[in-house]
């Protein structure tokens, strides 16, 4: 019995009032109504502009009464001492969506538009689910599908566009061809047009939407070959290397915590423990850069303090000697919501016993982009480290796995945690979160 909603709020006549709300203060307001409101075991998270993912264990439907509170409570914050010659202006309106997880987050990245057409009661071609438009006045079930009335009417309006223009003779297929002209004489018959002639033309079958730019590799356990967690990464790794200017590798990691988030609202988060460690990745030296943190910071200000436990940042582009420093004020950034610090390095020789062990719980080895030869050596040199790696009780790890010989080299090595393409798949969610039997996985 768990109740899951996706939560859209809108406000409505600012800019017709001149009041412009930024969408940052609205998404303040909101998120610090629900931390206060609805607490453990309840969840919630932002998913999207405007957009909240709202669970409940205990329940099997919202209750609209709280929700209508937030309404009220969002329009006394954002709106203090409205005339009432403007109480139409800055009215917060909230759309709940009740449904299987898949509907709700569609419904998160629904388009203006469609809430308009949802809000009108008019539904929305998606699937179906229990919808109520919740104002400060009032609250109202609409439905999700739309009428029969309404469906008529958006087929008669596309037709109308692919019907001839008035004007031109069309025979109907009942009649015969000689009898549409009977009295007409070769002379006067107009030229048929050409555009008369033409076929109408066939709707092109709608695109499949592109894949998602995201997807979750398998951190595997080699001793208890089993799967312990995940890391998050992107598909555009899959076909060209990274980037390396600051800019662009800052929106990949922030296109990763938010895709990272949406994977909070799914109920095998919700009861502790099925879906393993994730580790969501950040640039070391975005994380030195002020601009940068303040970007990352707005992210992590969604984050649900009560999964702290089982996040982990791992940091790539870490160098051979980075600054102790750094790595001190690094760890202070995210550790309030990051359990597992773990440093990305590119050196199997890495000077881990110059590093104090409370920086970082983990030391991930990338393997170089080389033939099979030097990357199995590459894990060894990284593995004859063990010794120092436990007196300062750091885990060691490989990624970038694309051989079983090179996963083999690992086991045979002694290294506890392995990721990359020879282990499993770009998985469309996080291993605690798929049917055990459904993943892709290359070992097991």
């Amino acid at each position: 019995m768990t109740a899951i909603a996706c939560l859209r709020i809108l406000v409505a006549g600012t800019a017709e009032a001149g009041r412009s709300i930024p969408v940052s203060q609205v998404e303040a307001a909101a998120d610090l109504y629900l931390k206060h409101r609805w607490k453990a075991p309840r969840r919630y998270g932002a998913v999207a502009p405007l957009a909240f993912v709202l669970a409940d264990t205990k329940a099997e439907r919202l209750d609209p009464v709280e929700m209508q509170t937030l309404a009220i409570e969002l329009e006394a914050g954002l709106f203090p001492g409205r005339p009432e010659s403007e109480k139409g202006a800055g009215q917060v309106c909230l759309l709940t969506f009740e449904g299987d997880e898949t509907a709700v987050l569609q419904f998160a990245s629904l388009s203006q538009a469609s809430l308009a057409s949802l809000i009108a009661g008019r539904g929305y071609a998606g699937p179906p689910g229990h919808v109520q438009v919740i104002t400060a006045e009032e609250i109202r079930a609409v439905p999700s599908a739309p009428s029969e009335a309404v469906i008529d009417e958006t087929l008669q309006a596309a037709l109308s566009q692919t019907a001839p223009a008035q004007g031109i003779p069309v025979a109907r297929a009942a009649e015969p061809t000689a009898a549409v002209a009977v009295e007409a004489t070769p002379a006067a018959r107009p030229a048929p047009s050409a555009a008369a002639a033409k076929p109408a033309p066939i709707a092109e079958k709608p695109k499949p939407p592109p894949p998602p730019a995201t997807g979750w590799w398998g951190l595997y356990h080699p001793p208890s070959e089993s799967f312990v967690g995940a890391v998050i990464g992107l598909r555009a790794d899959l076909l060209a290397p990274r980037p390396t200017e600051d800019a662009a590798l800052l929106t990949r990691d922030l296109t990763c915590l938010n895709d990272a988030q949406a994977a909070f609202a799914h109920p095998a988060f919700q009861k502790g423990g099925d879906a393993g460690m994730l580790f969501a990745p950040f640039s070391f030296w975005n994380l030195t850069n002020p601009a940068s943190q303040e970007a990352y910071k707005r992210r992590l200000s969604r984050y649900p303090l009560a999964l702290q436990a089982r996040l982990g940042a791992t940091i790539y582009d870490t160098p051979r000697e980075p600054s102790l420093g750094l790595l001190g004020q690094i760890r202070t950034f995210l550790q309030p919501h990051f359990a597992f610090i773990d440093l990305n390095i590119t050196e199997p020789n890495f000077p881990v016993a110059t590093l104090p062990g409370e920086l970082a719980t983990s030391i991930t080895l990338s393997l170089p982009e080389d033939d099979l030869r030097a990357r199995v050596e590459a894990i060894g040199q990284f593995a004859s480290a063990q010794g120092a790696y436990r007196a300062k009780g750091v885990r060691q790890g490989v990624t970038g796995l694309r051989d079983p010989r090179e996963l083999e080299a690992c086991r045979a090595a002694g290294l506890r945690f392995v990721s990359g393409p020879a282990i499993s798949d770009l998985m469309a969610s996080p291993i605690g979160a798929a049917p055990a039997q459904g993943l892709p996985l290359k070992v097991a």
